[in-house]
């Protein structure tokens, strides 16, 4: 592909209030059709949103790779693919599937056995049935807990009865408050909502990325022809007009816990500290969101093979420095043993494949400040265009308490040293640390050795029902079960609405699983072929387009190519 710096970006003009009015009005319309409108419907307007999808996705990918100014030949546009329009295209397709085992009398037919353990229905997720996943992402595997008040016999709760129209649900509109950083994230929470929700969608396009709003205006043209769909733009000002309209029925919402408050609790923080604690929100209509997180990766100790240090060192690298750390689930916090003979060669390990990467233009608003911030002193001039991965070591929760209790949302992260006598209490010790001194819930990591994963296989167990997250990730940066759709994506349930910490629902979740609690993504230690999502991946954009391709028009003859570029990573 052409290089395309320099090029100047059109941006879509602020949506006025009247035209507002026009669109809600519009989508009160559609609602009522989307209300009644049967499974083959759904399926069509799926398959034609893939199509227009597909017909943007390089032109999309292209668009923000200038936005973020992404160089012609470096590895990082392959990301702007993955979790661009590839990401889009894989949630349309799953979709699709479910649809037509829906259409077909059954339920949506899961990739393995439900079973229960501990009082408690644990779900298969992934890899699916569909789109090659055992061949493509072979190591990989996942697993939704379902909260436990659910029965057998309720694992897909009122979704059947209500896609199948055995019952009808009012019309409902929800405004959607997008994502600025990962371009996947507007378009399927708009899916979701539109989908699987029965809820005809505005979308506000975050001024940060609303460059695709166009883009995205072209490729969901069947949903805005229905009045299903339809986007605006604008900053603070058009949000909170959308916000409160008095036909907007609920609000999602994509971004900081800072946004979040200064919507439902008010932009001022004493009247937000007084509504907190009188419990009467600006916002009275319902309100779903996910919200960042402090996030964590615990190292337990033990043996490791050189490959396998290396590869949990590239897996936690790529967690860094995917889109330049402007993610919510970039990892912030390494959680390491004093006693880990291995810790210094470990750390070392990280620092050296950070120093080969190059550092990203820090696009996202507010960086620089961040980064001065959360690195503790000044470093960087105002006109710096890049920022450097930074691992600050040895940090401690009294000490440096801004990097436990907040998101920095910039290439920082922090790695603290538990002292414990073993690595069980160090387990226990991590486990406790990440539920109840570090913000949020959304995705944590813990990496463990394979020797003592048999030894100890009930401690692991016990672990990973303790932890409070959405997403827990076993040698696995847990950010991958975002890309995959088919897990529910979200923070852990339970939050009150005055403390939500990362969030409260869930999107994605192509199987249409009733009251998930948690996804468990697991993965060996080590990989082969090496993932696309990898920094150090040498062939990354080149797979992502193949992917893209796979799912654009799923084929079995194109999977010999993909995975031949996939083993020349």
């Amino acid at each position: 592909m052409a290089s395309t710096e320099g090029t100047t970006l059109a941006r879509p003009s602020t949506t006025s209030h009247a035209a507002i009015d026009v669109a809600v009005l519009r989508l009160r319309q559609g609602a009522t059709r989307l209300a009644q409108a049967s499974l083959v419907q759904r399926m069509q307007w799926a398959r034609l949103c893939t199509d227009g999808i597909a017909h943007v996705a390089v032109t999309w990918v292209e668009a923000a790779c200038r936005a973020k100014q992404i160089p012609a030949a470096s590895p990082a546009r392959a990301e702007e693919f993955l979790v661009g329009p590839v990401a889009v295209l894989r949630y349309l397709r799953l979709m699709i599937g479910t649809f037509t085992q829906l259409h077909s009398g059954s339920e949506p037919g899961l990739p393995g056995k439900v079973y229960r353990r501990n009082d408690q229905l644990r779900v298969p997720t992934f890899p699916t049935a569909e789109l090659y996943d055992r061949l493509v992402f072979k190591p990989l595997s996942a697993e939704t807990w379902l909260q436990p008040q659910v029965a057998p016999d309720a694992i897909f709760g009122d979704y059947p009865a209500r896609l199948t129209r055995q019952f009808i649900p009012p019309p409902h509109v929800t405004l959607v408050l997008g994502a600025g950083n990962v371009s996947a994230i507007p378009a399927t929470d708009a899916l979701t909502k539109i989908l699987q929700e029965d809820r005809a969608v505005l979308l506000k396009m975050n001024p940060v990325n609303d460059y695709l709003g166009p883009l995205f205006e072209q490729a969901l043209r069947p949903l805005i022809d229905e009045g299903l769909l339809q986007i605006v733009y604008g900053g603070s000002d058009v949000g909170s007009y959308a916000v409160h309209h008095p036909q907007i029925d609920s609000v999602h919402i994509t971004g900081s816990i800072e946004t979040h408050d200064a919507i439902v609790w008010g932009p001022d923080v004493q009247e937000r500290c007084a509504r907190k604690a009188n419990g009467s929100p600006v916002v009275a209509k319902p309100v779903t969101s996910e919200l960042g997180n402090v996030t964590p990766w615990a190292i337990l100790p033990g043996e490791y093979s050189e490959t396998q240090l290396r590869a949990q060192a590239e897996s936690i690298v790529a967690s860094i420095t995917n889109n330049a750390s402007f993610n919510c689930i970039a990892t912030k916090m390494l959680i390491t043993w004093k006693r880990w003979p291995a810790r210094e060669r470990f750390l070392d390990l990280i620092d050296s494949i950070l120093s080969r990467i190059p550092p990203r233009c820090a696009y996202y608003p507010g960086a620089r400040d961040r980064f001065r911030e959360f690195v503790g002193r000044e470093t960087i001039a105002n006109n710096e265009k890049t920022l450097p991965w930074t691992l600050r070591r040895g940090v401690n929760a009294d000490r440096d308490p801004e990097l436990f209790e907040r998101e920095s949302f910039v290439c920082v992260t922090g790695e603290t040293a538990l002292d414990a006598t073993s690595p069980q209490t160090f387990l226990e010790a991590a486990t406790e640390l990440m539920n109840d001194r570090l913000w949020g819930t959304l995705a944590a990591a813990i990496t463990i050795p394979d020797a003592w994963q048999k030894r100890e296989p009930a401690a692991l167990e016990a672990a990973i029902e303790l932890l409070r997250y959405g997403t827990i990730g076993i040698n696995m940066w847990p950010g991958i079960a975002y890309a995959l759709m088919s897990p529910p994506w979200g923070a852990f349930p339970g939050a009150i609405l005055s403390d939500v910490q990362s969030g409260s629902g869930f999107v994605h979740n192509t199987y249409l699983l009733s009251n998930p609690q948690k996804t468990v993504l697991r993965s060996p230690l080590s990989f082969s072929p090496k993932p696309v999502w990898f920094s150090t991946h040498r062939r990354p954009e080149i797979v992502a387009a193949k992917l893209c391709g796979l799912y654009s028009q799923p084929s079995i003859w194109k999977i010999p190519g993909l995975l031949a570029q996939a083993l020349r990573g």
